[in-house]
């Protein structure tokens, strides 16, 4: 049975990755123009009824100091505001990395929260990285270790700005997962890395991720950032979104607002975001994933 309201519906910013720099067009990174950007975002947000707004990661682009310009910003927003974070949000000194979650007020890099039936999943792609942590931490070592595994192998996801989950992360969201399926939830995943469809921004370790999502019943959608041209693929009749970065570009905006139904999902597009509709399966597929 469909409902002609939304059962959830949130706002959606990827990559802002906001800087005190000059444009870089090479790369199409403007990253002055990101705090207009949000500010414009969050007038469009505070115009509609949302349960609230997520940043996918990416809230800067370097320099701890960055923070202090583009956070306030969100003191205007009359949703909650919750944050991933990306690769970049551990630009920073190595002085100030222990301090990067709580800068943007988490007491954990990955939780969960209940908004009615929807489990909601931010996880920490960063984990286990080789920029999140010190040089002398464990994670340090052991994402080399991937890392150099994976160039070994020819991976094409083989770039030191990506990351994978510790065990620890792994096991919890195998955890949620399990205790969603007997409760009959529904799981919105949210990171800040894609898993698929396969693409060089995606996780060390989007294989494992995707065998855990798969095996549940009550995953329902994932969505990211990371790669800024944007991305969509169906696995196994589930949705997988990345959605594309607001900092590129000299001119054009990126954000979304996402309306969650028990048959589909809306995804209404601004500025260089696409809108589209995506049906729900009730079942997973068990065609081969497509794109």
């Amino acid at each position: 049975m469909s409902y002609p309201v939304p059962l959830l519906r949130f706002g959606v910013i990827a990559d802002p990755q906001y800087a005190d720099l000059a444009p870089d067009p090479a790369l199409n990174r403007y990253f002055r123009e990101s705090l207009g950007r949000l500010a414009e975002a969050i007038e469009v947000f505070n115009g509609e009824e949302l349960d609230f707004v997520v940043t996918l990661g990416d809230i800067i682009d370097r320099g701890f100091e960055s923070f202090d310009d583009i956070l306030p910003l969100y003191e205007r927003s009359r949703h909650p505001a919750y944050f991933l974070l990306g690769n970049h949000d551990f630009a920073v000194s190595a002085g100030h990395l222990p301090d990067v979650a709580r800068r943007v007020g988490l007491e954990r890099t990955y939780y969960d929260l209940v908004f009615g039936q929807y489990r909601l999943v931010f996880l920490d792609g960063s984990d286990v990285s080789t920029f999140s942590a010190p040089l002398d931490d464990p994670r340090t070592a052991l994402a080399k270790e991937r890392l150099s595994a994976l160039k070994a192998a020819g991976a094409d996801n083989a770039q030191s700005w990506n990351g994978s989950l510790g065990e620890d992360q792994l096991s919890w969201l195998t955890a949620i997962l399990a205790q969603a399926d007997v409760k009959g939830e529904q799981v919105i995943v949210f990171n800040h890395y894609p898993v698929f469809p396969p693409n060089r921004h995606n996780m060390w370790d989007s294989e494992c991720i995707l065998e855990a999502l798969s095996t549940s019943e009550s995953f329902t959608a994932y969505f990211c950032g990371h790669n800024h041209d944007g991305d969509f693929g169906l696995f196994r009749g589930r949705p997988f979104i990345t959605l594309k970065g607001m900092v590129d570009t000299p001119d054009d905006n990126a954000f979304s607002i996402v309306s969650i139904f028990t048959d589909r999902i809306e995804i209404t597009g601004f500025g260089r975001e696409e809108s589209r509709v995506i049906a729900l399966t009730e079942t997973f597929s068990p065609l081969v994933p497509s794109r």
